[in-house]
């Protein structure tokens, strides 16, 4: 079994890089066999369609994320430092993975048609990583760091502001080291969600 999924891996990184540089529709099973040097019929044993694969692709990143973000959560420090740890493991991502990344840009969030069979269209498929970030905002409102707001909202100001610097990271507007980003968007983050002080 594990040699099953240490195969079904090596696909998924395969696709990863031709979906995020070529897209989905203009990527084949075929590119993504040849890539890897096995038959296109081997592939359908691991994936029944390309459609499969997508969403076993976008599982794996957000996996690899909520990963990260379990470690984070599970530290005995503020909720603060913890924004801070995750905004710094985001950026390490960021640029170890970028096709990663541009595959959650490319085709998870552009190509919402192939995520939608499900009624909410594909957000369970990033379940794992949600529920870290819930997580996160639950341990805040808990210790009276965070005001309790909707969970959409919140999450939204969290993946927005990450969001936006992963697009302006990809078009080469930031300086190439990211570290120097680190402080100011976790006081951004932080401050959104904190609870005013009373004076």
């Amino acid at each position: 079994m594990r040699k099953k999924q240490k195969k079904k891996n090596i696909i998924i990184l395969s696709a990863l890089g031709l979906f995020s540089k070529q897209g989905f529709y203009n990527t084949t099973i075929a590119d993504i066999s040849k890539k890897i040097g096995i038959s296109v019929g081997s592939m359908y044993n691991y994936f029944p369609s390309k459609k499969d694969l997508a969403k076993s692709s976008i599982q794996y990143v957000t996996k690899k994320l909520a990963v990260e973000l379990s470690y984070i959560n599970r530290k005995e420090i503020s909720e603060k430092e913890k924004i801070a740890d995750f905004v710094k493991v985001y950026f390490i991502f960021i640029q170890k993975h970028p096709e990663m990344i541009d595959y959650f840009f490319r085709v998870y969030l552009s190509n919402r048609e192939l995520f939608c069979d499900e009624e909410d269209c594909g957000f369970y498929l990033a379940k794992d990583f949600i529920d870290e970030i819930e997580i996160l905002i639950n341990n805040g409102i808990k210790h009276k760091e965070f005001k309790k707001r909707n969970f959409y909202v919140t999450f939204s100001l969290i993946s927005g502001i990450l969001g936006a610097m992963t697009f302006l990271n990809g078009e080469k507007v930031l300086e190439k080291n990211l570290n120097i980003y680190i402080e100011e968007i976790t006081d951004m983050i932080y401050k959104a969600l904190s609870v005013p002080i009373q004076n």
